[in-house]
């Protein structure tokens, strides 16, 4: 037997099967899982491992006829970084996992971890292969213990390029992100015909795991694209922000700029009416590095925004409340949003900044009964259990529990910064008015007048930022226009912090 000629015959196989695939894929407006990678990975640079590796079962063998058992694992670059990657081929068997194809992931996953790289998913199958039965399910259980074993160690990655269901959206729901595809991805545990059958209720599967559900409804998902070359550039921009893992710095930009003419705005963009709102992203981008500034679920929980930007070249995560959308409130969504965030970016020695205008929790029936408490404390939790630099901007509004929530001084804050707008109190100035001059208001002649005039006392002696500031809970009130500068110096000087935990298994976060 000539072993050149039979390599050369099996690479044959691998491209006749390639330009099948196409053909299928690009009829159903997909990229095969080959075209898939070459868009992912630098050019030239992806490193292919297992490509002949068969299905355990006999009768699949003769049904795929084609090596790699239905996924193509390997390694490649991206912006010049070593990443591990595996992409799922639903032209074979539609993509379902076997005992070989999840061993071939599990491979691959436990090779990224073993050598400190990312690991990026490419989705599309149909499920565990019901024809290996337990076998299948078996595979499935490795990756998802790999999935907890890297967690917080290295990046994880899924990006949904075809449907997810069953047991196979819990390893995209264990990783760090998710990426979607509008109208050709699709997460759901049971299908529309099991909901049909059991509930007797018609929904399409957009309309049950599409892209848009997921991003905006359920919050599963953080990035939704209109196609796959944009959801995969995007995963490509992401990664520039992160280290490769959690000993290793995140990546610097030498190129840096700023909107140094805007800065003067700061000085004048909060409202004299506290009740009127304006955009925390317009701050965000002034204060970070130009165009720099990647939002992190922009259609989910919005009252609350995230995302990863520069200051100075440097990565920073930053977490906002949006005055713009429901008063900046925080409530349910917006606390399991915000609290997921900050401890990615702990896990990864990512610095915290914290841009605060907060009135408090979001009041209300449906919270309570869905436990905004639980949900609130998972916030509080991960800032206070958060190690890595912290800095907090009090914008405006600093209101109750929501105040001490939002990284307070007292939850470990390491720098606590205020504008001149800034109202730090127990409750904003008309509620706490009512509460306190109750008496007064009522016995008065003229009601509303005393009440305008007991609110603005409050907000001058009680409410006032330069109050905190002599009381040592605000490290400094500060002009707006200075802000990038101050918080450039200001994590200068944390660069260095590192905190020694206490010896434990591991804190119980109000789950």
């Amino acid at each position: 037997m000539n072993f050149l000629n039979e390599l050369y015959h099996r690479l044959e196989a691998l491209e006749i099967k390639e330009q099948e695939a196409i053909q299928k894929q690009h009829l159903k407006g997909k990229l095969t899982a080959r075209e898939r990678l070459h868009i992912l990975f630098d050019e030239g640079s992806f490193f292919e491992i297992g490509a002949f590796v068969e299905p355990i079962l006999e009768e699949a063998k003769k049904k795929s006829q084609q090596y790699g058992d239905g996924v193509i694992i390997g390694r490649g670059l991206i912006h010049g970084r070593s990443v591990f990657a595996y992409a799922q081929d639903f032209t074979v068997l539609g993509g379902s996992l076997g005992e070989a194809h999840g061993r071939k992931i599990a491979y691959i996953q436990e090779m990224a971890l073993q050598l400190g790289s990312p690991i990026i998913g490419l989705i599309d199958s149909g499920g565990a292969r019901i024809q290996e039965g337990i076998r299948s399910l078996a595979a499935y259980a490795r990756i998802f213990r790999n999935n907890v074993r890297s967690s917080g160690i290295i990046p994880q990655i899924s990006v949904i390029l075809g449907p997810a269901a069953g047991g196979a959206v819990y390893s995209p729901a264990l990783t760090d992100f998710i990426f979607m595809v509008d109208k050709t991805s699709y997460m759901f545990l049971t299908g529309p015909e099991v909901i049909k059958e059991v509930l007797n209720e018609d929904i399409s599967k957009e309309e049950l795991g599409g892209g848009i559900i997921h991003t905006l409804k359920s919050g599963v998902a953080h990035f939704l694209y209109d196609d796959e070359e944009h959801a995969l550039l995007g995963v490509r921009k992401l990664l520039t922000y992160l280290p490769s893992n959690n000993f290793e710095p995140s990546p610097i930009s030498k190129s840096i700029e700023y909107y140094e003419a805007r800065q003067e705005f700061l000085d004048k963009i909060i409202p004299e009416d506290s009740n009127k709102s304006y955009d925390v992203k317009d701050i965000i981008n002034i204060i970070a590095d130009k165009d720099s500034f990647f939002e992190i679920q922009p259609n989910y929980a919005s009252n609350l925004v995230v995302g990863f930007a520069r200051l100075n070249g440097k990565t920073i995560g930053i977490v906002a409340n949006q005055p713009k959308v429901m008063a900046g409130v925080l409530d349910i969504k917006a606390s399991h949003k915000g609290a997921r965030f900050v401890r990615f970016c702990d896990s990864f020695n990512i610095p915290l900044l914290v841009l605060e205008d907060v009135p408090g929790f979001l009041p209300g029936i449906d919270q309570e009964y869905n436990g905004v408490i639980r949900e609130g404390a998972k916030l509080l939790y991960a800032f206070c259990e958060a190690t890595v630099p912290k800095v907090t901007v009090i914008l405006r509004k600093a209101y109750g529990g929501a105040y001490v929530v939002m990284s307070s001084k007292n939850t470990g804050g390491d720098f606590n910064f205020a504008w001149p707008t800034a109202e730090i109190a127990v409750m904003g100035p008309e509620g706490a008015v009512k509460i306190i001059h109750k008496k007064e208001i009522e016995s008065s002649d003229n009601p509303e007048q005393v009440k305008k005039k007991l609110i603005e006392k409050y907000k001058t002696e009680i409410a006032i930022p330069f109050l905190g500031e002599s009381l040592g809970l605000i490290d400094e009130v500060i002009v707006p226009s200075k802000t990038r500068s101050i918080l450039i110096t200001a994590f200068e000087i944390l660069n260095n912090k590192h905190i020694s935990l206490p010896k434990r298994k591991h804190g119980n976060i109000p789950l």
